[in-house]
């Protein structure tokens, strides 16, 4: 099978990167808040990254294994707990039949994000995993999980190459004030200049109205114009508006397609996750980038998953020399012997070696 919840915590979904192409027909893209947390769980456990994964929020689930998989644990620090031991975060690790996982409680960040090898099997609905609460679409039946339900493996994994060098050195949150970059636009013309410094110089808090949809944040008003009301147009992940009463609201994964409320500005892809990790009372403050950089910086952060995930792939160099783990598990017991010279792939504690004995017979002892 693969895994059933005995609780679903706080808020616990099936999420992807998303459900492309449909907001003209009002489907919200939905999909994870933290992208790249998603993406590097799911490149640990050797899946695409657009592989579902299963976001969790604020408050962790209490999840048993019905089947061996391999997991990644990345995002917030929520403590997570394999059979009440701490789980080291962004390392793949081996889960086994009857292990279970569990949360303690929110130590940073806001959101943890789980990859199983191999992926979950969970139906494609308009091309994706994920779950669209407001329309009750994808995921597990279109809702947040919760005590009984069970979500099967797609084609779990025991091993995978180079098991113990899939580990990261685990994100940081931070909970004092954050700088967020953004890129200007595409109403920024509506406010006045005075607005503009003080978007751009001002400290604003996260509040407690702050969901997948939109984070509301409060500080000093934002000075339009005209007042903050615009024809209806189309809203993107991390767009800025800016409604009448002044204070900014960043629009997150489960936005509205469109939108009649000036944006002043974008949050660029790269910083979406320090706001999708924020909680209440957290402080950002906005840089202005041109939109050039913001394509550079994403195309850095493309090239960094790709050459992880070649690290993480690359078959260990050929070697002549056992140590002790791999002539144990070679041997499997003193005096066995080889029959012919020639390359052997060896498998210790998830990790390949190739072997390469010169011998036409060759002895361990």
């Amino acid at each position: 099978m693969g895994i059933q919840f005995a609780n679903g915590g706080f808020l616990t979904t099936v999420q992807d990167m998303g459900r492309i192409g449909f907001q003209e027909a009002g489907m919200s893209v939905s999909g994870v808040m933290d992208q790249r947390s998603a993406a590097l769980a799911n490149i640990l456990v050797g899946n695409d990254e657009n592989e579902a994964v299963i976001e969790v929020t604020l408050m962790g689930p209490m999840i048993s294994f019905t089947e061996d998989n391999i997991i990644a644990v990345t995002g917030g620090n929520l403590g997570p707990k394999l059979n009440g031991k701490d789980l080291p975060m962004y390392q793949a690790v081996l889960a086994h039949k009857g292990d279970s996982l569990s949360f303690t409680g929110m130590v940073s960040g806001s959101r943890a994000y789980i990859a199983f090898a191999g992926g979950l099997d969970i139906p494609l609905v308009m091309g994706s995993k994920s779950t669209n609460l407001k329309s009750k679409v994808g995921g597990y039946q279109g809702r947040k999980l919760g005590s009984g339900d069970e979500i099967g493996f797609s084609a779990p994994k025991t091993v995978l190459p180079n098991m113990r060098q899939r580990t990261l050195v685990p994100e940081e949150f931070v909970s004092g004030e954050q700088t967020i970059r953004v890129v200007m636009g595409p109403q920024d013309d509506c406010f006045t200049d005075k607005g503009i410094r003080t978007f751009l110089s001002a400290s604003y808090a996260f509040t407690n109205e702050s969901d997948r949809m939109g984070c509301r944040l409060e500080g000093e008003v934002i000075e339009h114009k005209n007042g903050g009301d615009i024809i209806t147009d189309g809203i993107a992940f991390g767009a800025i508006q800016v409604p009448s009463h002044g204070q900014p609201i960043i629009m997150m994964a489960d936005h509205q397609t469109t939108g009649g409320y000036t944006k002043i500005a974008a949050v660029i892809s790269v910083d979406l996750p320090k706001i999708a990790q924020s909680r209440p009372g957290y402080k950002v403050k906005f840089e202005r980038v041109s939109i050039e950089e913001a394509q550079r910086l994403y195309v850095e952060q493309a090239a960094n998953y790709k050459a992880l995930k070649e690290r993480f792939e690359k078959a260990p160099e050929p070697c002549k020399e056992l140590d002790a783990a791999i002539h144990t598990a070679v041997a499997h017991e003193a005096g066995k012997y080889w029959s012919r010279a020639g390359k052997y792939k060896v498998v210790v504690d998830g990790s390949e070696f190739i072997v390469e004995l010169e011998e036409e017979t060759v002895g361990l002892r």
